[in-house]
């Protein structure tokens, strides 16, 4: 099959992703909160955004190469964490790891993957980044920083919007716990997707969230209170001074929206922040992330690094939030739609639909360099 005529967009990997895994997990996947406003926020203040194309250029090669915090990407774009991406398809996290560093891009491993960081370690190269949801415990948390970092990991993300679990009502109506239910309408979901079936028995685990899952004791504990419900913390400004103090690598805050947090993170030692929504799966009622990252980057001035996501459903999109004064574009659900429908062909696929539609875009506009994307912004009047 030549999945570029067969699945040219996003949309057409999220199709298959649909008919290849279980309800459950993909309604996890797929959805946000409340009537899913934010999605629609996002998705409508990135449409608007538009270039002014030049011509008469000639044949422009496009250079994607986009250097973050010292070190230097392929592509503009990369892997931004997604809890239970093994749920999506067996091994998800090493696959998206190996071409993580195939590509040269940034992979994130969430704290409630399914994998752990000693199972990914092996792949990440120097790539790696690890996403630490808050912590109840101080003495925990000073328990899973050296073991982040000795598994290889050299950048922390530390995600602050996520206080308190969302409802996301179709998650809760596809009836999703972690690990699954052996209920009989869990299993039936499970039954309806035999390929999925199989690469789960292959992987020889059951979906569960490792990582949280050894400081947590299992005895006693209810089926549907997973782990990360029972250690997490509400983050605090000093829970953030505390982490500055206790990790030695670079430490990026994600879920920022306030120019005013963001300036404060500056002066506190962050070395980049992650602007972001979480994909309208925490609050609906929020403002599209686009139209705060320009506001965040005149409140932070040009030399501390921005990182956007939220909507990301085109190249074009990365092309969008670059011009906007992101220096990083960070694509979460799109790599978790390509591993579920197709495996690590699937990532390897959807890297090839970005990276082309960049390049593509940006030979219309008539500009080779990534970075001179806003000069390019179609301006309102």
């Amino acid at each position: 099959m030549d999945l570029d005529l067969s699945h040219p967009s996003i949309e057409d990997l999220r199709h298959t992703a649909r008919k290849r895994i279980p309800k459950f997990a993909f309604e996890y996947l797929d959805s946000a909160t409340g009537r899913e406003l934010g999605l629609k926020v996002n998705r409508d203040a990135l449409d608007a955004i538009g270039f002014m194309p030049s011509v008469l250029c000639g044949r422009t090669k496009a250079n994607l190469q986009t250097t973050l915090m010292g070190q230097t990407y392929d592509l503009p774009f990369g892997i931004a964490p997604v809890g239970m991406s093994g749920l999506m398809w067996a091994g998800a996290e090493r696959m998206l790891a190996q071409a993580a560093v195939a590509h040269n891009i940034p992979f994130s491993l969430s704290s409630v993957a399914v994998a752990s960081p000693e199972d990914v370690a092996p792949y990440i190269g120097n790539n790696g980044w690890f996403q630490h949801y808050p912590v109840n415990s101080a003495d925990l948390r000073r328990k899973m920083l050296p073991r982040i970092k000795a598994a290889g990991f050299h950048t922390l993300i530390i995600t602050v919007d996520v206080p308190e679990e969302s409802r996301r009502e179709r998650q809760r109506r596809a009836n999703l716990t972690v690990p699954p239910k052996t209920d009989l309408r869990t299993l039936a979901a499970m039954a309806l997707r035999p390929a999925w079936c199989l690469a789960q028995l292959r992987e020889g685990t059951v979906p569960r969230m490792r990582f949280f899952d050894d400081y947590v004791p299992t005895k006693g504990r209810e089926s549907f209170t997973h782990a990360g419900a029972l250690i997490r913390g509400i983050p605090d400004w000093q829970y953030l001074r505390d982490l500055r103090q206790e990790w030695d690598g670079k430490l990026i805050v994600k879920g920022v929206l306030r120019p005013t947090d963001a300036k404060r993170m500056a002066s506190e030692g962050v070395d980049c922040i992650w602007v972001s929504n979480h994909s309208g799966r925490q609050f609906e009622a929020g403002p599209a992330v686009i139209e705060q990252l320009p506001k965040i980057r005149e409140a932070v001035g040009p030399d501390v690094p921005l990182i956007y996501d939220s909507g990301v459903a085109w190249g074009l999109d990365v092309m969008r939030a670059l011009a906007k004064g992101a220096d990083y574009v960070m694509v979460g659900r799109a790599f978790q739609y390509a591993v579920a429908a197709f495996g690590a062909r699937g990532i390897d696929h959807l890297v090839h639909i970005l990276k082309s539609d960049i390049t593509a875009n940006m030979s219309q506009l008539g500009v080779e360099d990534i970075n001179q994307l806003s000069d390019y912004l179609l301006k309102s009047d």
